[in-house]
């Protein structure tokens, strides 16, 4: 938002410099972006008259021009601006002015006749960045003789303020005024605002289609109005300094009150609306050419303004071409509505469009402002252009406008956030100053929130007020007391940070994506999940909460890929949201994507591809920081992932992830042309541990059986190293698989599967009795419950 400081002193004007206003400002918690000049600088510049204009008797495009410029004796210019004319009140510099870029004036002689001095453009005064067409025409009642910059007031500075969204009321110099009243203590004056008297009864008729999403919309009919009139100069200075150009008085006066007031204004041309003004959802389909000449194809979800023949408008957004206001406009219907946020906020975007007007109805309009902004751009618009007012139709839905709100401020609670007891009469006082209704309780203070603020809802919000105005370089610095014990260690817990260094030595690198994804790709990866959609995502493509690691990893894996990176280690620590909004489940993951070789790069590397064992081995040794054996692999089926190299992971019996690769056509689906591996598993399991215990070692012998089993081939190993573990005795220290064969020798639908089984006795040494016994019920029981075989 940028405003001329000249501006802001008309409706309040505190005793301070530009730089202390800018800084009081600041602290009042709207940021001062920058102070610049309105003007560049330059000196001899005075308001004169064109008193006789006459060719120039050698050159075609030159008039010699007869000056007043208040002195007491005529000036001879020679000019070769087109639209010079006698009568004219103009910006004149002096022989001895200096312009910008320092440009001093000096007396000349152009084809051979005399000019002392120059009649200035307003690119040549530094008030147009590109080049002006002419000279600059000022007011007919401009002074002769004054100096230029006293009587366009040039002595002045824009304040830009970053405002944040929460503070939409201050989007207006009525808003800023208030902020600058109330942080001052004085009165804030505005123009005089009355209603415009209607000089004929003729109405356009208004239907409101979705009162939930355009609660109040008023429109007044404006017959006869002189579009080709000129706006008048100090008008175009309040909109220059305030960023805007100026166009023609029409949309000038609508941009001149939305600073003003801050409710924005749309005109339309009465002969090109058909039957009736609605305020509707657009159809599928229908399409609709904006101000600036872009076509657009509407949405349905899109609220627009539409007469019967079709849309006019995005509603608080942009107006359409075809019903704008033109050269040949005599009637127009004025626009003053009040769009709900939610309906406003994202249709911008959705087209590619950030307007001034979206900006302010995203962020909030008073919903009491529609009319006085409307009476007030009637009352320009007829000192302007002229024209009859018709008198101002309103519809409205009461029931959708935003109610009565109230909020609780207690003395205890003000005291315990500011540190500091203020005086009941002084919260008060500031709580009044803001325009809000206090009522004393006897814990503090009713608040009733006027329309204007959005932003005050709760206590905190009270507080925050108070607290601003007050001043927060006036509340007691307490610096923080710092306790440097150690916070006591828990054993049975693998730190997050560990986690992710073994990722990262195990030569991964760590991804952080986006808690939100394309709807599109969670369906393809992940078919019957449910997460919240987004009501203003920053993308169509991430409108969705994630409800696992994998589609924000598998985008990381494409951008990579694109790029050239043909080996691709990610992993990703972050909460996925499964369910509905009410009932939301949010589960801390740590996730990993593997994709191309095994190994880098290099003369003596290996050009494997990588394959699931690798990953289920990066994967163990994460398991293996915390309690190996809670874990658990069994063949399962995702829909993201391969049937034949897919397994749950289970985490002491209960499903804690999901590992294996993706799925041929979902990688089609997805345009990828490699293989992928993934997993994901929960944290909260990942990082159970157990307190480390210390047990001594065996000074006696290890005795070793490998015993090779025939098996179903279908039959999980895992299945027959728990039976082994069950019957192997206290003693067994070590157990693991060291062959899987199938082929000749074997028969089909077996294979045979070697296991390696150590013991060791801490205080003694076994016995091949003791041993035999072991193993013998260890045969027996995969036999009986797996129909194992001992391979001879």
């Amino acid at each position: 938002m940028k405003f001329s400081e000249q501006w802001l002193r008309d409706w309040v004007s505190p005793a301070l410099s530009t730089q202390a206003l800018a800084d009081q400002i600041t602290m009042a918690g709207l940021e001062v972006d920058a102070v610049d000049p309105v003007a560049a600088s330059f000196s001899g510049v005075v308001v004169a008259q064109v008193v006789a204009k006459a060719p120039h008797p050698d050159a075609d495009k030159l008039n010699v021009c007869q000056v007043d410029d208040g002195s007491g004796e005529r000036v001879q210019v020679v000019c070769g601006a087109p639209n010079v004319a006698e009568g004219q009140r103009v910006a004149f510099a002096r022989v001895g002015a200096v312009l910008p870029g320092d440009f001093k004036i000096k007396k000349a002689k152009l084809r051979g006749v005399e000019s002392r001095g120059m009649i200035c453009s307003a690119s040549e005064l530094g008030l147009e960045e590109e080049t002006s067409e002419g000279i600059l025409e000022l007011p007919t009642d401009a002074p002769v003789g004054e100096g230029f910059r006293d009587f366009m007031g040039l002595d002045d500075h824009t304040i830009e303020v970053d405002l944040t969204p929460n503070r939409g009321d201050c989007l207006s110099l009525k808003g800023l005024a208030r902020e600058v009243g109330v942080l001052n203590r004085l009165a804030v004056e505005g123009p005089a605002l009355t209603a415009v008297a209607p000089v004929h009864d003729e109405s356009f008729p208004v239907r409101v289609e979705d009162g939930e999403r355009c609660p109040r919309y008023l429109g007044r009919l404006i017959k006869g109005v002189d579009v080709t009139a000129e706006t008048p100069l100090w008008m175009v200075e309040r909109l220059r300094r305030s960023g805007i150009r100026a166009i023609d008085p029409v949309v000038d006066v609508t941009n001149y009150v939305m600073l003003e007031l801050g409710q924005p204004l749309h005109a339309f041309d009465r002969a090109n609306l058909h039957g009736s003004v609605i305020v509707r959802l657009a159809r599928e389909g229908e399409r609709l050419v904006l101000l600036d000449g872009q076509e657009i194809t509407l949405e349905a979800e899109t609220l627009v303004i539409a007469d019967e023949r079709g849309p006019l408008a995005i509603a608080g957004v942009m107006g359409g071409e075809h019903s704008g206001v033109n050269a040949e406009t005599r009637d127009i219907f004025l626009e003053s509505a009040f769009f709900s946020p939610l309906a406003v906020a994202g249709q911008g975007r959705r087209y590619g469009l950030h307007t001034d007007a979206s900006h302010r109805f995203e962020r909030g309009v008073d919903p009491a402002l529609a009319r006085e902004a409307a009476e007030r751009a009637t009352a320009l618009l007829l000192q302007i252009t002229g024209g009859e007012p018709g008198p101002l139709t309103e519809v409205a839905s009461d029931a959708h406008l935003p109610g009565a709100r109230q909020a609780i401020l207690r003395a205890a609670r003000l005291e315990q956030a500011l540190g500091k007891a203020l005086p009941d009469d002084e919260v008060a006082e500031i709580l009044e100053r803001l325009g809000l209704g206090v009522t004393a309780t006897g814990e503090g203070w009713t608040v009733q929130v006027p329309t204007w603020r959005f932003d005050i809802a709760i206590e905190e919000d009270l507080i925050e007020e108070v607290a601003r105005i007050h001043g927060y370089n006036r509340l007691p610095v307490r610096r923080p007391q710092l306790r440097l014990a150690l916070r006591p260690a828990d054993e049975a817990h693998t730190p997050l940070g560990l986690l992710r260094r073994q990722m990262v030595a195990r030569g991964y690198q760590e991804a952080v994506t986006y808690s939100f994804v394309a709807p599109e790709l969670q369906q393809a990866l992940h078919p019957e999940a449910v997460s919240p959609a987004l009501a203003n995502p920053i993308s169509s493509d991430l409108s969705v909460m994630r409800a696992s690691l994998f589609p924000g990893l598998v985008r990381a894996l494409t951008h990579n890929l694109n790029r050239q990176q043909s080996r691709v280690r990610l992993f990703e620590t972050g909460l996925v949201f499964r369910g509905e909004l009410d009932h939301l489940h949010q589960l801390p993951m740590l996730g990993a994507l593997v994709c191309g070789p095994r190994e880098p790069e290099g003369w003596s590397g290996d050009k494997a591809a990588v394959d699931f064992f690798d990953l289920k081995g990066d994967l163990e040794s994460l398991f293996a920081l915390g309690e190996p054996e809670a874990w658990r692999f069994e063949p399962g089926e995702h829909p993201a992932l391969h049937p034949g190299q897919c397994a749950r992971i289970l985490h002491r019996g209960e499903e804690a992830g999901w590992i294996g690769t993706l799925h041929p056509a979902v990688r089609a689906k997805l345009g990828l042309k490699v293989d992928a591996l993934l997993f994901e598993v929960r944290l909260d399991a990942l990082t159970q541990g157990r307190v480390p215990a210390f047990t001594p070692l065996s000074r006696h012998p290890e005795v070793r059986r490998d015993l090779a089993f025939l098996v179903d081939a279908e039959l999980p190993v895992q299945s027959l190293l728990d039976t082994i573990r069950g019957q192997a005795g206290e003693w067994l220290v070590d157990s693991h698989l060291f062959d899987v064969y199938q082929g000749k020798g074997v028969p089909e639908g077996r294979k045979s599967v070697a296991l390696g089984l150590t013991w060791q006795h801490p205080s003694r040494t076994l016995n091949d009795e003791e041993i035999n016994q072991l193993v013998d019920a260890i045969v027996a029981e995969s036999h009986q419950h797996l129909g194992a075989e001992l391979r001879s």
